[in-house]
């Protein structure tokens, strides 16, 4: 039963995250490109990659760890479904351009994401 906890709080915490960051990110720059999103994406990346290698590494942490960060707090961050609604939304619009343009950094660049939180992780370590 704790397990469940733990993903509520961490699900709690980051759809909060999501939504604030979301809304911060398109205030600034506008909702013609869908940067907050983006920008979710990416960071949801890092963190996994981060957290998933600290816990992988260091077994002696509590397992709860994992139930609070990779799935309750980046499973309700993350917004790959909504990443695909906007890139099929552009795509019916006619936005060809915008909608490859967001695939392809999205996919880079979360890799990218993915490997930094790594090897931030390795260093920590």
């Amino acid at each position: 039963m704790q397990r469940y906890l733990f993903i509520a709080i961490g699900g709690a915490l980051g759809s909060v995250a999501r939504f604030w960051i979301g809304t911060t990110v398109a205030g600034r720059m506008g909702t013609r490109f869908p940067f907050g999103t983006l920008v979710i994406n990416i960071t949801a990346c890092f963190i996994i990659g981060l957290s998933l290698e600290i816990l992988n590494r260091h077994t002696s942490l509590n397992p709860s760890w994992r139930f609070l960060i990779p799935i309750g707090f980046v499973g309700a961050y993350s917004t790959f479904s909504t990443y695909e609604w906007e890139i099929y939304s552009n795509l019916m619009q006619g936005a060809f351009w915008i909608a490859i343009l967001y695939l392809t950094v999205s996919l880079v660049a979360g890799l990218i994401a993915v490997a930094a939180g790594v090897s931030l992780a390795k260093l920590v370590i």
